[in-house]
């Protein structure tokens, strides 16, 4: 379901409505219900994919915290490694699966035709579940905030799962943290007539941005992209402004949305933007560009590899992988791998 849809527009209202209707201990439960619905309004089995990343990190934490009470510190060191890297493993096998199998199967085909060997042939199509790279990334840092001991291990599996799953930001993020919207999936949230105001407003500012600024900036920008030899050099330049326009409003039209939508309903989700076209250097404009996704790079990666604190080698390493697997994430094609690279020399 997306939200710029008649189904999103009937769906979201009936959603808040009933929540806020609802006694509070029950309020929860219909999050989760909205939020799988939501989901598989796309595509019902893939709410599979969406239910085995919930259990396998929420087994994971549930593990590592019985891991703590181990007497014997080689073993608790040694399981609670094991704990982490199983679900990280296990977690980005299936994103790997869905997102990276056919640039995998291309690429080990182009090296088998290159040496005379018969290509492989993939067995079925894989079909990329929507938002799985969000989702993923969301439930893996409640893992490893838990292995650093900077939350508990939540206790109700269905809690967790709304935490997963939560449908404002199912698809495209903000990526949130355990620490921030884990622990708002237990308070009691009342109707507060600002927040839902605010959200709402939010919400409309988000579709501006979205249907009236991307959608119709792409018309302009698609019809210049896509026949750029009948264009004079001027009017390229002008499609190539208003590309930059075009992305920022559709990624940062969608978060507000997104954020909007949650805040009606009482939570509080992280901003995704800060006006990266007011940066004042090309650094500054990464810390304002998809700040949930940079800082979950920052934090589950880049500091865990070593971060800054080692070697000029070392710390070069660092950044080089991090930024690698930035681009990777992006997209499966050798571009977005090259493109994380050489975001290296201006971040």
């Amino acid at each position: 379901m997306l939200f710029n849809s008649v189904h999103f527009l009937v769906f979201f209202p009936v959603v808040c409505l009933l929540y806020f209707i609802l006694p509070h201990r029950f309020r929860w439960i219909w999050l989760l219900i909205a939020s799988y619905y939501f989901y598989m309004a796309w595509n019902p089995k893939y709410a599979l994919l969406l239910a085995a990343s919930t259990v396998i990190t929420y087994l994971s934490g549930l593990l590592i915290v019985r891991s703590n009470e181990l007497e014997d510190e080689q073993k608790r060191i040694f399981q609670r490694k094991l704990w982490v890297s199983l679900s990280f493993s296990s977690s980005l096998l299936i994103l790997f699966f869905f997102k990276y199998f056919d640039f995998a199967v291309e690429n080990v085909n182009q090296i088998f035709s290159r040496i005379g060997i018969q290509t492989i042939s993939p067995a079925f199509d894989v079909l990329l579940p929507v938002g799985i790279s969000f989702f993923t990334f969301q439930a893996l840092s409640y893992t490893m905030d838990v292995y650093r001991g900077e939350i508990f291990a939540e206790r109700n599996l269905a809690k967790y799962g709304l935490f997963v799953s939560f449908f404002p930001l199912l698809i495209a993020g903000p990526i949130e943290r355990s620490k921030n919207l884990l622990v708002q999936v237990h308070e009691k949230h009342d109707f507060d007539y600002d927040n839902a105001k605010n959200g709402l407003l939010l919400m409309l500012w988000g579709y501006f941005q979205k249907i009236v600024v991307a959608d119709n900036a792409a018309v302009v920008v698609n019809s210049i992209y896509n026949n750029y030899w009948e264009y004079s050099g001027a009017l390229i330049a002008v499609a190539t402004f208003l590309f930059a326009i075009q992305i920022y409003c559709d990624f940062s039209g969608y978060s507000d949305i997104a954020k909007g939508a949650a805040q009606t309903m009482g939570f509080r989700a992280v901003s995704n933007f800060k006006q990266p076209y007011f940066a004042t250097s090309i650094q500054d404009f990464w810390r304002r560009w998809h700040i949930s996704l940079s800082t979950w790079f920052r934090d589950y990666l880049y500091i865990p590899l070593g971060g800054s604190r080692c070697s000029t080698l070392k710390r070069y390493r660092n950044i080089m992988v991090t930024f690698l697997v930035s681009g990777f994430w992006h997209g499966a094609s050798w571009n977005f791998l090259v493109w994380g690279g050489c975001t290296v020399h201006t971040k």
